[in-house]
């Protein structure tokens, strides 16, 4: 799809939804109530922006006051922007559920694969994730990522997902927790959601009674690799053989969470400064990504 055609998709799609709850989220209620420069172009532009693969909001601003100064000619300073930009950060989780309703997944009931992972949002890293501070009193704590090795400061996105044939898997549910808080913790808060079929996780979802009650009460069968006991070095060969198959079906969430990344920088927050700011750069890139799922199936 070309340029144009994306940015018009990408309008038509935000002013649709923006009448109904995503104009409650915005919660204008000032005397500016209708202002020249729109919030839905406001939106449109860091969505399209992300997409084109801008990655600050800055290069975002650039970006479409060289390009599309003619389509947007009420376009603010990027201070002015910026601003708007940030009062509107309560728009960007439903819009993440807008957008979600755009990708296509056949449902079958029973035999529905779901994964859950988390993917850390990195505000600092290394030695400065003791010291940063950016939204510590909302949202942002020090965590720890084993794939990368490292302490930081920042937050996890939560996703559960759908598995789909050949595809990337979809979303169901997303959500941001501080980057210190277990990820089974997250888990738990959304499991009363969700029913029947398979949900595969990694180690940090093992809990053996929590396996029975959902088997028993959701027909929900938890899956995740085989821990090894206190004391045990190895496992039986049938533990690493079921081990091994858990992680394979766990491995489109793997490639989900990279796309993302890859598409839109998501983990890299270092330029946040903000709570506000936190969730626009988490929910508005995801939002983006989404979008971008469902514009090039």
């Amino acid at each position: 799809m070309d340029t144009t055609s994306t940015l018009i998709r990408i309008y038509l799609f935000i002013c649709q939804r923006y009448r109904g709850r995503l104009a409650e989220a915005a919660q204008r209620q000032s005397n500016n109530d209708q202002p020249d420069f729109t919030d839905e172009e406001v939106l449109t532009i860091y969505v399209f922006g992300l997409i084109k693969k801008r990655t600050t909001i800055s290069e975002i601003h650039k970006y479409v006051e060289d390009h599309f100064s003619e389509w947007f000619p009420e376009l603010p300073s990027y201070q002015s922007y910026n601003r708007r930009l940030n009062r509107l950060s309560a728009v960007f989780a439903p819009l993440v559920e807008e957008a979600l309703s755009e990708v296509g997944c056949e449902k079958i009931r029973d035999g529905r694969i779901r994964i859950a992972d988390s993917m850390p949002i990195m505000l600092a890293k290394g030695q400065r994730a003791s010291q940063a501070m950016v939204a510590s009193d909302r949202l942002a704590s020090v965590g720890y990522c084993s794939s990368k090795d490292t302490f930081y400061h920042g937050v996890k996105l939560h996703l559960v997902v759908e598995r789909r044939s050949e595809e990337l898997p979809v979303p169901e549910r997303a959500g941001l927790t501080p980057g210190s808080e277990n990820d089974l913790r997250a888990l738990r808060r959304v499991l009363p959601f969700i029913e029947d079929g398979v949900l595969c996780g990694d180690k940090a979802y093992c809990d053996g009674p929590l396996k029975e009650r959902l088997a028993e009460d959701q027909n929900l069968d938890l899956l995740t690799p085989v821990k090894r006991e206190k004391g045990q070095k190895t496992l039986p060969a049938a533990d690493k053989l079921f081990s091994e198959a858990v992680s394979r079906l766990r491995q489109p969430i793997e490639s989900l969470f990279n796309w993302i990344n890859e598409k839109t920088g998501i983990q890299r927050a270092s330029k946040v400064r903000s709570y506000r700011g936190l969730l626009v750069h988490a929910f508005g890139r995801l939002a983006a990504a989404m979008l971008l799922l469902a514009l090039n199936p």
